[in-house]
């Protein structure tokens, strides 16, 4: 008995080491540690480098196949000729942090001939946002005066609102600049503050939006020409947005119960696969289920591929309509989403977007 035990123990052994044996004949890449932490980086300091060891534990060769990384701000370079049983190898990483302030963990995946063929490494740290200059914090130049931005918008503004914003700007130039805007229209007022910006001065820009002089619905945008000691360029341009609106919140529950309403069969239209060239024809029926009349105040669309026409601009209560959609494929190819927008005077849901999407294929020949 004491002999049969022995016997089967010396199997067991000998089993286990032809198993391990089997386990350490394919390649085995066992890297020194996953993970490396940068700490605190300076944005303006340019690449930083880290090199992970490993060593190949198996009895075949071992050869790093690829390195990848989640995003071109970390590089990898790695040995790339094989590597023999008990050699060792390296993955150095680079990581960019130009124009990325802030934490920051990437990972690079590390592809082999190896038993585990995919091993993640990460790096992490804090990257310090440098100073920022005057250029950084007024990127857009004109005639030497900087502007934090040349597009100012008042966002959402109601049809009886006078908005106010401003912009400001910094006079980066060696002389006195007095900036003007002489050809506003009339529903924008602008007021400069101070009239003359002297060099190195920081200003600012305020406009006075009035909806009700712009009398226009939904998103609209003006441009304005800047003139500098009197002088106008065509290139010094302010463009001016908003978002109009028409102001409900004064309506009582009794007068949304009576307001308009409009409701679609559908909202969306799919054409299917056509071919470059055809044009595609649809109508969104609807119905204002409200009781006082219901008033389409604008129409637009994505693009002049896509036109629209409405049965009716005024539709009573109770009653229904549509609006006839035409979609131009000539010169599109691909997937397609186009859209028209409406806006009307139902209280509920005042703008309305109807999607017209498909797919266009070169045309056969």
């Amino acid at each position: 008995m004491k002999r049969l035990t022995i016997l089967l123990c010396s199997i067991i052994l000998i089993g286990g080491f032809e198993s391990l044996h089997a386990q350490l004949k394919d390649p085995v890449i066992s890297i020194d540690k996953l993970n490396h932490n940068f700490g605190i980086v300076k944005e303006e300091g340019g690449l930083v480098y880290h090199t992970f060891n490993f060593t190949n534990n198996g009895s075949d060769p071992l050869v790093i196949n690829n390195v990848r990384s989640t995003c071109g701000c970390t590089v990898a370079e790695w040995t790339k000729e094989p590597i023999m049983p008990m050699g060792k190898g390296t993955v150095k990483v680079s990581f960019d942090p130009q124009n990325r302030p802030g934490a920051f963990r990437k990972s690079i995946t590390v592809s082999s001939n190896a038993r585990e063929s995919n091993i993640t490494l990460y790096i992490v740290g804090l990257v310090q946002a440098r100073p920022k200059s005057i250029a950084d914090k007024y990127p857009i130049r004109m005639d030497g005066v900087r502007f934090k931005s040349n597009h100012l918008s008042v966002t959402r503004v109601n049809t009886a609102e006078i908005k106010t914003d401003t912009l400001l700007v910094f006079n980066d130039s060696d002389m006195d600049k007095k900036i003007t805007i002489p050809d506003a229209p009339e529903h924008l007022r602008f007021e400069i503050y101070p009239a003359t910006l002297m060099p190195k001065q920081k200003g600012e820009i305020v406009v006075h939006y009035d909806a009700k002089k712009k009398n226009d619905w939904g998103f609209v945008m003006d441009k304005v020409y800047l003139h500098f000691n009197g002088l106008r360029y065509n290139n010094n341009l302010l463009a001016v947005s908003a978002t109009i609106e028409e102001d409900f919140s004064n309506l009582s529950s009794e007068q949304l119960k009576k307001a308009p309403k409009m409701e679609f069969d559908s909202e969306a239209f799919n054409f299917g696969t056509i071919e470059q060239g055809e044009v595609i024809k649809n109508s969104f029926s609807f119905k204002n289920t409200g009781k006082q009349t219901l008033i389409i105040r604008k129409q637009t669309s994505t693009c002049g591929c896509t036109a629209s026409e409405p049965s009716a601009l005024e539709i009573p209560g109770g009653e229904s309509g549509h609006l006839d959609v035409v979609f131009n494929s000539t010169g599109k190819i691909g997937k397609q989403f186009q859209t028209i927008t409406l806006i009307t005077n139902d209280p509920h849901k005042s703008t309305k977007l109807l999607r017209v999407i498909g797919t266009v294929k070169p045309k056969s020949k």
